[in-house]
């Protein structure tokens, strides 16, 4: 979850595309901004990562944490 303009969630979107990369693991990018319950919901927490649907982290990647989640 992300919104345009945050510094930390273009770091984040950086972090998680080379990761996921590095596993060969698909990711997207949702604009908390463009849905007004996604907004109530994480808007004040953004970035935030999902890994399977489930919240995983917010305000930053926590590259080991996240690199075993997704093998």
């Amino acid at each position: 979850m992300t919104r345009q303009g945050c510094h930390a969630c273009e770091v984040a979107e950086s972090d998680v595309a080379r990761i996921c990369a590095d596993l060969g693991v698909t990711w997207s990018a949702v604009d908390v901004d463009g849905d007004p319950e996604l907004r109530g919901e994480y808007g004040d927490r953004v970035p935030v990562i999902l890994v399977d649907d489930a919240e995983h982290g917010y305000w930053r990647v926590e590259e080991d944490r996240l690199r075993a989640a997704l093998t």
